[in-house]
């Protein structure tokens, strides 16, 4: 039997508006991580995808006199465009209205019917529009209004099927406290605080008078499925799922369910945890016969923020990922998203913050190390190289530093923490720019003597090594500028982009380096271009 792939999720996005730098930040992390994991040799699989259904999208659609299906067709291209934008390695994608999804989430609905999980009882109370969830006097502020993130507030009485939440409480308590799931390990405990106090069950259906555009419960045609029911089934309906055993053309080209399951991670914001993904998609996946052993991880990240509030669609405190990729390209918005914010922490978005870790960390250090030793290689040796362990005790302080980077980033990668591995690599950039000025290669070819020619072929050598490591360890967040760097090393970077060759002393003797290009092109801020 094959070895089960790394499985990483993203949230899928509601197509009610394009997307925003929130998405973004996500996607990128999501997909660095898991190029993280294919650098290693580990077999992964990547799944994202788009909420397509809901009130929210009917709304919208209705606004301009649409059918909710164009409207969600239309909004779902801008999500695809962004992440072909910004070089997303995704292996599955996950569309809501995809026939397989309806059928696997019509599957599960008739599970949890046949086996007593849902009932139907009658409510009367206040619904909130934009967040699409029933209300409770918990969700009042003191004066008893509601605040303004739930948006419109209506009253309504009608009948809907329910979930028994409340019965399957115990469980989950046990759970949070049986086993870790949730990274930051203080999301944790923030998850087994709700649990304790689940005092009601979940309405999944919406009268079809109301809401149209959903999927029809396959018990009571009068109904369509709840959108938190029917988006957090793509995790489980897109990695191959099949509740009933269903079988279809459908299907072709989806996993197979024991080869990914269950998800190592869900990479989802803080707002989500509770109560959608900790404790209905929790409870959902036990109600349906999972195991406890089969319960996915969860990796719950920040926010980023615009003046120190929330970025949000509803709000239109937004920062457009799509303009800043064109106007200071996709590398330097995926660097700047993995850079200035630590996982599972908020961050403030600025743009001369992004142009600034760019130009310094990119343009200025790496790419001046890239271009000078290069030119130096060229100009002093005709562009060949001896071994990095010729004449070690000249570089041996360096050496140092270089061997020791590959496991510190590793460190750090495997604790989810990109920020910090950023972080160590350009600590050594920065090193290995300042060893070329102590060294002084230009120095070192005036001088004829012998032991100034063996000085200056360690430090060629030993700078090209390190650059084509850096290139290595860089690559999860950088991938086409790390294939770039390791071009003009005269190296194929599908042969030299592995984990495994992030080791000291692996360019042979008399190997020749190609000319150097600009890999980061300087980005001049709105201020200096005036």
């Amino acid at each position: 039997m094959a070895a089960k792939s790394f499985f990483i999720t993203t949230a899928i996005d509601y197509t009610n508006a394009a997307p925003h730098l929130g998405h973004a930040y996500e996607k990128v992390l999501a997909d660095t991580l898991v190029r993280w994991r294919r650098l290693c040799g580990v077999p992964a699989y990547f799944l994202t995808g788009v909420d397509q259904h809901g009130q929210k999208v009917q709304m919208a659609a209705q606004r301009e006199g649409i059918e909710p299906s164009t409207y969600a067709a239309r909004e779902t291209a801008k999500f695809l465009a962004l992440w072909e934008t910004l070089g997303l390695s995704n292996d599955g994608w996950a569309e809501t209205t995809h026939p397989a999804h309806k059928r696997v989430v019509q599957g599960c609905l008739q599970k949890l019917y046949s086996q007593g999980e849902l009932y139907k009882a009658s409510y009367s109370g206040f619904y909130s529009v934009r967040q699409e969830q029933f209300l409770t006097d918990k969700d009042r502020l003191p004066d008893g209004t509601f605040g303004t993130e739930w948006g419109q507030v209506v009253e309504l009485a009608e009948d809907n099927w329910y979930f028994p939440l409340t019965k399957h409480k115990d469980w989950l308590v046990r759970l949070l406290k049986s086993r870790q799931l949730v990274f930051p390990d203080f999301r944790q405990q923030e998850l087994l605080n709700a649990a304790e106090k689940i005092s009601c069950d979940l309405c999944i259906s919406r009268p079809r008078e109301r809401l149209s555009w959903g999927i029809p419960l396959p018990f009571d045609e009068n109904y369509v499925t709840y959108v938190w029911f029917d988006a957090l089934i793509n995790y489980i309906s897109f990695a191959g799922y099949r509740p009933m055993g269903e079988t279809g053309a459908e299907f072709d080209g989806l996993p197979t369910f024991n080869s990914l399951w269950p998800a190592d991670f869900h990479l989802i914001g803080k707002d989500i945890l509770i109560p959608a993904h900790g404790i209905y998609w929790l409870i959902m996946l036990h109600a349906l016969g999972f195991t406890d052993e089969q319960m996915p991880g969860f990796l719950v990240h920040g926010f980023w923020n615009m003046g120190g509030a929330r970025m949000s669609k509803s709000t239109g405190n937004i920062a457009d990922p799509a303009t800043l990729a064109t106007q200071y390209s996709p590398d330097a918005l995926r660097y700047y998203l993995m850079r200035d914010i630590a996982t599972g922490q908020d961050a403030d978005f600025n743009a001369e913050r992004l142009i600034l870790r760019y130009n310094a960390d990119l343009a200025n250090d790496l790419g001046n190390l890239v271009n000078r030793t290069l030119s130096m290689a060229n100009r002093y040796r005709a562009g060949i190289l001896q071994p990095t362990s010729k004449n070690l005790p000249f570089t041996s302080e360096l050496a140092k530093a270089i061997v020791a980077l590959p496991e510190r980033v590793a460190t750090e990668m495997e604790r989810h923490h990109v920020h910090a591995a950023l972080e160590a690599i350009n600590e050594l950039v920065t090193r290995c720019n300042g060893f070329i000025e102590i060294a002084a290669p230009w120095k070192l070819a005036k001088d004829p003597s012998p032991e100034a020619s063996s000085n200056l072929d360690a430090t060629l050598g030993l700078l090209t090594d390190a650059i084509r490591i850096l290139a290595i360890l860089i690559s999860p967040v950088l991938p086409r500028p790390a294939a770039e760097i390791i071009s003009q090393l005269g190296l194929e970077p599908s042969k030299e982009l592995v984990f495994q060759r992030a080791k000291l002393g692996l360019l042979p003797e008399g190997h020749r380096v190609g000319t150097p290009r600009p890999v980061f092109p300087r980005i001049e801020s709105a201020e200096s271009s005036k």
